[in-house]
């Protein structure tokens, strides 16, 4: 018997098959290609078996296997889907919680955004000691604005030199209103320039010393009992709104905008009254002036807190201060209208 260059035994003399049992010389290994049968130098050779493959037929002797169709795994009888979507696979519309991903309520339990994390307050002690600094600051700089004020008050009450420049100058008075209005629109509408040091506190001295001086004008024009009992009801009734304000757990802050539009009519009152010589008028106009600002009061005063609806910035303490200067303020004057009213 001889063999092929392969290793692999070939036809012998008179045609005879090769040992089936005889499998040639070992193999040195996997990387010597498998032997090409047509290339043998033998006669013809039985045609190879098909291969199994699940539900065709298999070639009979004699015939090459057929061309059978391409067949990948094989598919079973199982649900092809929808499948339940695991949790964090992009472009499923099932997620775990139940809302599709197109929904456009999809993000809405999500983390809000970076500018939307401005507007939450910041817990714990670092906040308290900031917001306890910030009603410090603001409380000094109103008590420094009501005893400048009230000095005014008292030389125009108590000094007839006062009274009489103040009525021979009247100029001086429609100049204080004008300052009174630009720095009080400029604050009040400049939120950057508010914030600015030095400009903010000059602009709040010119207001506090232009509306001093007219405040201390219209005090001039009434005796002094009436100014002493209007300055101590006004202290009152200060001290009992803020003191209820700081300890109340009710949140005057959402009143805001009735009393916003309480104060609109209330200027319509008031050029009625001015055509309208009446003394009932008056009085009734008076008495809803100091009703509405007490309430005004109550409110600037729990937006110094931090723990209501509304809340003002650390960085405000101007604006906090000129709130509550100018709600004392027409407090007192409207008190001190329905005492001299009242007197007359």
């Amino acid at each position: 018997m001889s063999h092929d260059k392969s290793g692999y035994p070939v036809m012998g003399e008179g045609n005879q098959p090769p040992n089936p049992n005889y499998y040639g010389p070992p193999q040195p290994g996997f990387g010597m290609p498998p032997p090409n049968y047509s290339q043998a130098t033998g006669g013809p050779y039985p045609p190879a078996g098909g291969y199994g493959q699940p539900g065709f037929p298999q070639a009979g002797p004699g015939f090459a296997p057929g061309p059978y169709p391409p067949v990948g795994f094989a598919q079973m009888p199982y649900p092809q889907g929808p499948y339940q979507q695991g949790f964090g696979q992009p472009g499923f519309p099932v997620d775990p919680m139940g809302v599709p991903a197109d929904s456009p309520a999809y993000h809405d339990d999500g983390p809000p955004s970076y500018g939307d994390n401005d507007e939450f307050k910041i817990g714990g002690l670092e906040d308290k000691t900031v917001r306890r600094a910030f009603i410090r600051k603001v409380f000094l700089v109103l008590t420094v604005q009501l005893v400048v004020t009230f000095s005014f008050v008292a030389i125009f009450t108590f000094s007839d030199d006062a009274k009489i420049f103040v009525r021979r100058n009247p100029w001086v008075y429609y100049t204080s209103y004008a300052s009174f209005l630009v720095c009080l629109i400029a604050l009040s509408c400049c939120g950057d320039f508010r914030r600015k040091y030095p400009g903010n506190f000059i602009a709040l001295g010119i207001l506090t010393l232009s509306l001093s001086y007219m405040v201390g004008m219209i005090a001039s024009f009434y005796d002094t009992e009436t100014v002493i009992i209007a300055v101590g009801i006004t202290a009152g009734v200060c001290f009992t709104v803020v003191l209820f304000s700081l300890q109340t757990k009710y949140d005057f802050t959402s009143c805001r905008g009735v009393l916003f539009v309480c104060l609109i009519v209330l200027m319509i009152f008031s050029i009625l009254c001015i055509f309208i010589r009446n003394k009932i008028m008056h009085l009734v106009y008076a008495s809803l002036g100091a009703l509405l600002f007490t309430c005004f009061l109550a409110v600037d005063t729990q937006l110094l807190l931090g723990n209501k609806n509304l809340a003002l910035s650390p960085e405000e303490y101007i604006f906090a201060a000129l709130n509550l200067y100018t709600d004392i303020i027409n407090i007192f004057l409207y008190i001190l209208a329905i005492v001299g009213r009242s007197r007359e």
